[in-house]
């Protein structure tokens, strides 16, 4: 797997970074025919336009999970989830759930696990497909080049935590073309503490025919239109959500620092990281 050095490297020294670019992505298994692409692609208009057409609608979770579903099945995409059947954990409060980020489709999976509050980069909001979707089910979005928005943020998501709303982050805050590198930012885990919220890991993986590929990875300076056309003609993929167990959080005995390290060696523990 190639990996180069970005054009562009972070501007500040906290600032979320990988090695990752469009030379990491490969397809595990053949590319589909022509004709297949064309029909998927045409089903995934399909798709997309009558999610939209839903209008605010589509906040509604079981709209939400449907049409989220209905985009994977149209891209010819098997999800498969291990683990508790479901992001939130039983409980009074919600949970914070933290998953591993490698593609826009990450977005798509876990909404058609559970809708629940997502946590993303402003720049989510303008891509296509996925931006519209996220704006209209009520996606936070934060500016990760503002340190001085991440106290009001952390408040925010403790105060939805505690009405028993379900948020999910991706504390790695950056693609990686595997999504098992980097490491875990530890400010959105001080919601759960405040909230007393538990913690639930989440890992995702991307397969061809059941081999690890990192076709569908978003990542580096690539642009959306390729993404969707290598997934529109990726044979055999599946996206697989592992829902791990919940990381209790306990008010003055957890901290944010530990906690993070608890659900990083959750998420990416159990495989090898393909960069430092």
């Amino acid at each position: 797997m190639t990996v180069s050095t970005p054009v562009n490297p972070p501007v500040h020294a906290w600032a979320a970074w990988s090695p990752c670019d469009p030379g990491c992505v490969t397809h595990a298994a053949d590319r589909i025919p022509a004709t297949r692409t064309l029909r998927r692609s045409a089903a995934f208009g399909r798709a997309l336009v009558g999610a939209l057409a839903r209008g605010e609608r589509i906040a509604e979770p079981e709209t939400l999970r449907s049409h989220a579903a209905g985009l994977l099945t149209a891209l010819g995409i098997r999800l498969e989830v291990a683990g508790d059947t479901a992001l939130s954990a039983p409980g009074a409060t919600g949970t914070l759930v933290v998953a591993n980020h490698i593609s826009w489709l990450d977005i798509v999976a876990l909404l058609a696990v559970e809708p629940v509050v997502m946590l993303a980069k402003r720049e989510v909001g303008g891509w296509p497909v996925v931006g519209p979707l996220a704006k209209r089910a009520g996606t936070m979005f934060i500016d990760r080049a503002s340190l001085r928005q991440l106290p009001d943020t952390v408040r925010e998501m403790s105060a939805l935590l505690r009405d028993g709303r379900s948020v999910v982050v991706f504390p790695q805050g950056i693609t990686w073309c595997a999504g098992t590198g980097g490491r875990f930012r530890r400010a959105t885990f001080q919601a759960a503490i405040d909230a007393g919220a538990p913690v639930r890991p989440v890992a995702l993986e991307y397969l061809q025919h059941g081999a690890p590929t990192t076709v569908a990875a978003f990542v580096g300076e690539d642009d959306f239109g390729s993404s969707l056309r290598r997934v529109l003609r990726a044979d055999g993929l599946t996206i697989r959500v592992r829902n791990h167990r919940p990381l209790p959080s306990v008010p003055g005995r957890d901290d944010r620092r530990t906690l993070a390290a608890r659900a990083q060696a959750t998420v990416c523990g159990a495989r090898l990281p393909l960069h430092g």
